[in-house]
């Protein structure tokens, strides 16, 4: 069974930039939308999500936190370009930056669109409390922040945001 172990994190600065081993352009969008998540409706969010030339469909569990069932699949180009362009309610776009430090893989998305200005750091780890480097461009988490997923900022993109939302503190309008 696949478990996806993931913190997500605000960045403080610029520093990683330097440390950038490779980055890729990614559209992706859901097929099952978070207003479904939302309503309770749905269990998992399922995304269509498109790098270059590869592509891959995606099943996560709809849970809150750090750990959440996961299912990657790979499908053809066409097909997903289909189910991009046809069946999501929306398409988020973002260059993802990797980044190796001390034996972590550090995924830093830059959104782009009407999420442009947010960037979110994101490690995978092998369990709940396996340690991690906390470098000083790491800034707050925000893995149980809801408004960060993917699947939410289709429907509600970061440019409609407060300005205490954009820092990572709690508010209302979540």
């Amino acid at each position: 069974m696949g478990v996806e172990i993931e913190r997500k994190f605000l960045l403080a600065n610029d520093g990683w930039r330097s440390l950038v081993e490779r980055s890729e352009r990614m559209a992706q969008g859901y097929l099952v939308n978070a207003a479904a998540i939302a309503a309770g409706q749905a269990k998992c969010s399922v995304r269509v999500r498109i790098a270059g030339d590869a592509a891959w469909l995606n099943i996560k569990s709809a849970t809150l936190g750090i750990e959440r069932h996961e299912f990657e699949y790979t499908v053809p180009l066409a097909e997903a370009e289909h189910l991009l362009h046809e069946l999501s309610d929306g398409v988020l776009e973002k260059i993802r930056h990797h980044v190796m430090l001390d034996g972590a893989h550090f995924e830093i998305d830059e959104f782009l669109g009407d999420n442009a200005g947010l960037f979110v750091a994101e490690v995978e780890l092998p369990s709940v409390d396996a340690a991690y480097p906390r470098p000083d461009w790491l800034g707050i988490e925000v893995s149980e922040q809801t408004r960060y997923y993917n699947v939410n900022l289709i429907g509600r993109p970061y440019a409609t945001w407060s300005a205490a939302e954009r820092e990572g503190k709690e508010d209302t309008a979540c």
